[in-house]
């Protein structure tokens, strides 16, 4: 059985400085090892195909009990690195905070201690009359990546 931080080590350097990178190396039930790599502007099926027969070559004959699977980071899986976040700016995304408050929010930008969505709110408002009514309200606010349980890309359909 390969030791799956060498499989990440082998697969962080042979993605290097392209356009892949290495999301997660994980070990699943049943000894299958499953590699999940994106690309900034996602990872096709011959790039997991490729990745999965290059690392079956460099660890021959140490695969032969494991179940190798190689796949690219899906919609509506979290995002786990900064560079997924940075990859989906411009882009609606569904961000839980460990409060336990979702917002569905275009990603406006996102560094290595935070992100900055853009999203509508219903706002209760005074009028000029003394009433109070609800508006809508468009508020650009960054939260500490610390705030976030997880955020996954939203779809949408509309």
């Amino acid at each position: 059985m390969v030791d799956t931080e060498r499989i990440r080590t082998f697969v962080e350097q042979r993605l290097a400085g392209g356009e892949l990178f290495l999301v997660d190396v994980r070990l699943l039930s049943g000894g299958e090892t499953e590699v999940t790599i994106d690309g900034d502007r996602g990872a096709s099926l011959d790039a997991c195909i490729e990745l999965s027969r290059a690392i079956e070559a460099a660890f021959e004959g140490e695969t032969d009990d494991m179940w190798l699977t190689v796949a690219s980071a899906g919609i509506g899986q979290p995002l786990k690195l900064l560079r997924q976040y940075r990859k989906l700016a411009g882009r609606t995304v569904e961000v839980v905070l460990r409060s336990g408050v979702k917002i569905v929010a275009t990603l406006v930008e996102a560094d290595e201690s935070s992100v900055v969505l853009r999203y509508t709110r219903s706002e209760t408002v005074e009028t000029p009359a003394g009433k109070r009514k609800k508006t809508k309200v468009e508020v650009e606010q960054r939260y500490s990546l610390d705030e976030i349980k997880s955020t996954r890309e939203q779809l949408d359909f509309s």
